[in-house]
């Protein structure tokens, strides 16, 4: 039998009790695109509200770089789109050293809809002992020929 025991939710709706990565223990970050009052620090900084935004459609991908290896268990996504319809799919990949090759974690997808789903929270629970690299890939829009812009609200590592 497997046990996991959930933190619990604060009043605001983040989870309590997790030991969030912080951003300065990013020895680098690459990212494909960003919007100049979009970058990407604001979707891994918590107090900050405003999230990532590409600065031209299409797929993007984000990379963050470690200063040194790290263990991760928990891998949260959160993407917000109130705005159009549209189906988004992301995929998680991990790297063990510079140079190696990245193994997929997760690969999903979402259908975001003004009057209904707007809001997509992905927590991913992971066993992951040594990480160098961890990249995200982001279609915002499976539709082909579609011009919509990616993004992304809020990213955090455990």
């Amino acid at each position: 039998m497997r046990k996991h025991i959930s933190p619990r939710l604060s009043e605001n709706g983040t989870l309590t009790h997790e030991k969030w990565i912080r951003a300065d223990d990013f020895s680098a970050v690459e990212v494909t695109s960003e919007a100049l009052s979009y970058p990407v620090e604001f979707a891994l900084i918590p107090e900050s509200p405003a999230g990532w935004r590409a600065g031209c459609p299409g797929p993007q991908t984000i990379r963050l770089h470690f200063r040194t290896p790290q263990r991760l268990s928990r891998i949260s996504l959160t993407f917000i789109e109130s705005e159009l319809e549209r189906t988004q799919q992301y995929t998680l990949r991990w790297s063990r050293d510079y140079g190696e090759p990245f193994h997929e974690i997760v690969r999903q997808q979402w259908t975001f809809s003004p009057g209904g789903s707007t809001c997509a929270i992905q927590d991913h629970y992971v066993e992951l002992p040594v990480v160098a690299i961890v990249e995200l890939e982001i279609i915002p829009d499976i539709r082909i020929g579609s011009s919509t812009v990616a993004t992304l609200a809020h990213w955090r590592l455990a």
